[in-house]
Order: C-alpha cells, then sequence, then structure tokens
C-alpha cells in the first residue's frame, strides 16, 4: 500500500495556528501532501477539498465544529476518512466520533508515530470505499433516505432502491459489495432476491431487515447465508458493525485475510 499512499492529500483544519504548523511539518515528513486551513467553512470553499484523501479535524472551533463539519460533508456525499484531534478528550466525545464512523480520537499533544499509524489507516479506509457500493433495498423511502445518511455518514457510498426488481436492473448491482434488504416488499420479496442473486452467482453479502420478525424468518435468512437480520429501527453501531462484518472490515477500517 506504501506506494499507492505517497502523495495522498492530507487536510488539517485547526484554529490553533501552531498545530497547524506542526501538524502540517509531521505530514510532509511522513511523505504526504498537506493543506491546513484556520476553520471549517474555508476548507469546505477550498479547491482541495475534491483532492482530499484524509482529514485531521479539530473538534472545539470557533463556528463550524469537528462534528458538525463530519455531518456536512456525509450529507453531501464526501467519503474523506476523518481524524479527530482535540485538547479535550473526555469519553462522551471520542464515542460520539468512533460511533458516526471516524478512524481515530487523537488528545493533543500527539505523537508523530501515533498520527502516522492513524494517517495509515485512514487511507486504507479511503481505498476500502472505493471499492463497492452498499445498497439498500426498502419500499418505504423513509428507511431508504435514513440508513442511506447513516451508511454514508460511516464512510461507504450507498445507493438505495424502492424495490428488488429496480436493484436488479440497475448499474449498481456489479459495484454491490454488501446489500441491505428488507424481508416484506411488493412484488419480489427480500427472500426471493436472496435467491435470485444467489441463482445468478452474484455473493453479496445480505443484512436482512424487517418490523415483522419471527424465528422461522430469521433461521431462514441466515440458513441461506445472511449476515445478520436485524430489527426495526435499529441502533446506528449495530448498522456498522454489520456492515464492517459484512465487508470484513475490522474495527481499525481495514479489510480482513481470506
Amino acid at each position: 500500500m506504501a506506494g499507492r499512499m505517497t502523495g495522498a492529500l492530507i487536510a488539517i483544519v485547526d484554529d490553533d495556528e501552531s498545530i497547524r504548523r506542526t501538524t502540517t511539518f509531521l505530514i510532509g515528513s511522513f511523505g504526504f501532501r498537506a493543506a491546513a486551513f484556520d476553520s471549517a467553512e474555508h476548507f469546505l470553499t477550498s479547491g482541495d477539498l475534491q483532492d482530499t484523501s484524509c482529514l485531521i479535524a479539530d473538534v472545539q472551533m470557533p463556528g463550524m465544529n469537528g462534528f458538525q463539519l463530519q455531518t456536512k460533508l456525509a450529507s453531501a456525499g464526501r467519503a474523506i476518512p476523518i481524524i479527530f484531534i482535540t485538547a479535550h478528550d473526555n469519553k462522551e466525545s471520542r464515542q460520539r466520533a468512533m460511533q458516526a464512523g471516524a478512524v481515530a480520537f487523537l488528545g493533543k499533544p500527539f505523537r508523530g508515530e501515533e498520527l502516522l499509524g492513524s494517517i495509515r489507516l485512514a487511507l486504507q479506509k479511503k481505498l476500502e470505499m472505493t471499492r463497492g457500493v452498499v445498497a439498500v433495498v426498502d419500499d418505504d423511502e423513509s428507511i431508504r433516505r435514513t440508513t442511506t445518511f447513516l451508511i454514508e455518514s460511516f464512510g461507504f457510498r450507498a445507493a438505495a432502491f424502492e424495490s428488488a426488481e429496480s436493484f436488479l436492473k440497475s448499474d449498481q448491482l456489479h459495484e454491490t459489495s454488501c446489500l441491505i434488504l428488507d424481508v416484506r416488499m411488493p412484488g419480489m420479496n427480500g427472500f426471493k432476491l436472496q435467491r435470485e442473486l444467489a441463482a445468478a452467482g452474484y455473493g453479496i453479502p445480505i443484512v436482512f431487515i424487517t418490523c415483522y420478525e419471527d424465528p422461522e424468518s430469521r433461521g431462514q435468512a441466515m440458513r441461506a447465508g445472511a449476515v445478520a437480520f436485524l430489527n426495526k429501527p435499529f441502533k446506528d453501531e449495530q448498522l456498522l458493525q454489520t456492515v464492517r462484518s459484512a465487508l470484513r472490515i475490522d474495527d481499525g477500517g481495514t479489510k480482513s485475510g481470506g
């Protein structure tokens, strides 16, 4: 991976000039390109946004803070791995950041090796994010919208479909790395779609979601090879861990062997 990492653009967003200066120096010493910004607003309007492979963002800043920047990027479909840095480390903030899909949460001052390790994880995650789509198939528009937003906030690409039939006809079918699938839908239901994909030779990991769980349906899904069977409404962290498991990505953001 070293060759692919060289030359990657790492953006630093921090209102503290000394932190921007020292972090930019460190990033350059690691062999990466760096761009520094004194506010989230300046980063969002910069020409470097499109090229950023990893974002190092301060949690507490005047104007838009780090968490708000993370949300803004997710809602705009910008899948940029984020490393949070802060002088005010606490359990609540750390948990909030990691649940939302941050790669790391570093307390200031951080060591050079600590930052380098976090950047490597972020760039590995960036590579994983470009390899496939997490597709959501559900006839409930509100479920499609909220689940798609969650998936993108975790740093994955997402595509939503209102029916199994529309998914099968889509260009995203061949790019799908994980399928989040409602059990009960008009027309072709989730189990029929699972069988259709298997018969066509598509080995796509499937996460079933449903409002109508029963042991028989769960057993049918899991025997047919489903990764998980989640009840609506499900927790953000539960969905994140399930998608990571489906994609065989560990908690560090790297893909497991096999």
